[in-house]
């Protein structure tokens, strides 16, 4: 669907643009990540990608699954369309320095794999109410380890940085493999890839929706009282059980993005496939081609843009007088000077890299190159 591709190629530009500031000391609010509890723009975005693959995944694998498909072979071909996603995060994660004593075992990547890893047997196996019922059940033990089982030295139900069940996990599983900012937790953990899987399992629902035999016009409006309801859910769950905390992936947090993630994807489906407005249709689907074109080539633009800000940083010149400047500061010194202030600056450093990869995938859109794994 195009509203899917738009979607997709929506989020990869929220990505590049909040990945690769020109200055990570001077940022809009929105543009980083809460400091804990809370959320931003920024908070958005990984979420939507995880709703978005299981839209997708409903629409590709419950399709032939349903049409009679054999599905051991649908899971084992998934299973190794994860284990290259996972190792095209490792290997971001291994540049440029080869550390293999050091180097972060999870990302972004590696839990978007992980979700689809464990996420392809309940899509194929399971109908929409077992779905929901492993949704909750997946919460609630989520929500019972996280408060009620003692961490050694601490206690239960600690939900500060470095403290909670789940970052004791990632200390005893993954040990000097965790995010190098933390070195004690990791924002993609063990534990919390279960709420996580969540996020994609409300995209597989979404999905098997389209798919149901409903005229356009009521998904829409099912999907955006959906996505209130949902908002509504994770504001409740933030009073009286968790606090929406992207690090922790705390259910609040799953249901309110899973209630953003409905209403941005049912606005883009009704404006660009539904619609009976040919001129509004025809307007929006030029205001969304640049999305499009981002969102066909979603992992490629992803991995790219990783793998060029790791080379910015890495890749050194010797100065005049001594020292040594990054790649990344030469780019960003003219933008620097400009009189419009360090956040600003920071902010067009971000638009032009974000341009820039745009360019890239135009390019392979108009060559009709498609990455895809």
């Amino acid at each position: 669907m195009t509203s899917l591709d738009a979607f997709r190629g929506f989020t990869i530009a929220g990505m590049v643009l909040v990945n690769n500031p020109g200055d990570w000391g001077n940022l809009y609010s929105q543009l980083e990540h809460a400091k804990w509890n809370g959320w931003t723009f920024t908070d958005c975005i990984f979420p939507f990608f995880l709703f978005i693959t299981g839209v997708s995944m409903a629409l590709s694998l419950g399709r032939l699954a349903a049409a009679g498909a054999d599905k051991p072979r649908l899971l084992a071909k998934l299973a190794r369309r994860a284990m290259l996603i996972f190792l095209i995060g490792f290997i971001l994660n291994f540049l440029p320095y080869f550390n293999i004593d050091k180097v972060r075992i999870p990302g972004v990547l590696q839990r978007i794999a992980l979700c689809t890893l464990l996420a392809s047997p309940i899509v194929v196996y399971c109908r929409w109410r077992a779905q929901l019922f492993i949704i909750a059940a997946l919460l609630a033990l989520y929500s019972v380890l996280m408060l009620a089982v003692p961490v050694p030295g601490i206690g239960a139900g600690v939900l500060e940085p470095g403290k909670d069940f789940g970052a004791w996990i990632d200390r005893m599983l993954l040990g000097n493999h965790m995010w190098v900012q933390s070195k004690t937790w990791d924002p993609e953990g063990v534990v919390s890839t279960m709420p996580a899987l969540c996020s994609q399992l409300f995209g597989v629902l979404a999905g098997q929706w389209l798919l149901a035999k409903v005229p356009r016009t009521e998904q829409t409006v099912w999907m955006l009282l959906a996505g209130l309801l949902f908002l509504w859910l994770g504001a409740i769950f933030d009073t009286i059980l968790m606090p929406i905390n992207k690090s922790l992936w705390t259910p609040s947090y799953c249901l309110l993005m899973t209630g953003w993630a409905l209403v941005v994807f049912a606005s883009f489906y009704w404006l660009l496939d539904v619609n009976p407005y040919p001129a509004v249709r025809e307007a929006a689907s030029r205001w969304a081609r640049p999305f499009v074109i981002y969102g066909m080539n979603a992992l490629f633009v992803f991995a790219l843009s990783g793998f060029l800000a790791k080379m910015f940083g890495f890749i050194k010149f010797d100065q005049p007088g001594g020292g040594k400047v990054s790649l990344g500061k030469l780019l960003y010194a003219p933008i620097r000077e400009l009189p419009i202030g360090p956040v600003n600056t920071s902010l067009l450093y971000a638009l032009l890299f974000n341009l820039f990869m745009f360019s890239l995938a135009w390019f392979m859109w108009r060559k009709k190159w498609f990455v895809k794994v």
